[in-house]
């Protein structure tokens, strides 16, 4: 994975609350096991008419808006677990998806797979929403090890909070494993004090 410190980027707006993972990466196309290939499908039924013709009214088919992130409405991810929605939304280039709230499973697996799911409140999630609408190249800066949202056009800084350990892993790139590997020599040490008893 990437790693993950600060990012500068416009944000793409989609005001739907109750997004659903079957929308994000409908089940038909859950048949692959690599990551790769899956952000061509997300919101696919959503992105494309029957006939696979982009749809102008839906927001990712509307170059006003680009950036790597994802406004989402509130109980975003919600649903099936399906890990493959989370591949989606990064495949298909966003590394941050900010809502109101996020279905748990959902928060698990985008933090596994480099995707910061960062909360506000509903409030602030309006005004973000209004903020993208007047003006799309609205610029959002997300400082991780900060872990604040700031955003210059109005000054305004939002703290939002995450797991620390995720934290670390995301700043760094690294997965479970990767985690594992890199304490490697500190697991060493430590086993090296222990007696054991065969």
């Amino acid at each position: 994975m990437e790693k993950f410190e600060i990012i500068r980027t416009g944000a793409v707006p989609l005001p739907i609350e109750n997004i659903d993972t079957d929308q994000i990466i409908p089940a038909r196309f859950l048949k692959a096991t690599s990551r790769e290939g899956f952000g061509e499908n997300l919101f696919r039924d959503w992105r494309y008419s029957s006939s696979g013709e982009p749809k102008r009214d839906f927001v990712l088919n509307n170059s006003r808006y680009k950036g790597q992130v994802l406004l989402a409405g509130k109980n975003f991810g919600c649903g099936s677990s399906r890990e493959h929605a989370a591949w989606a939304i990064y495949d298909a280039g966003f590394r941050v998806v900010i809502s109101s709230y996020f279905a748990d499973i959902f928060r698990g697996n985008a933090l596994n797979n480099g995707l910061l799911p960062l909360q506000v409140t509903d409030e602030v999630l309006q005004r973000l929403f209004a903020l993208v609408e007047a003006d799309p190249q609205t610029e959002f800066v997300i400082n991780l090890p900060e872990q604040e949202l700031y955003l210059p056009a109005s000054g305004e800084r939002i703290p939002f909070a995450i797991d620390p350990y995720k934290k670390e892993c995301l700043i760094k790139g690294y997965d479970d494993i990767d985690f594992l590997v890199s304490q490697k020599e500190a697991i060493t040490a430590y086993e090296s004090t222990r007696a054991w008893i065969y």
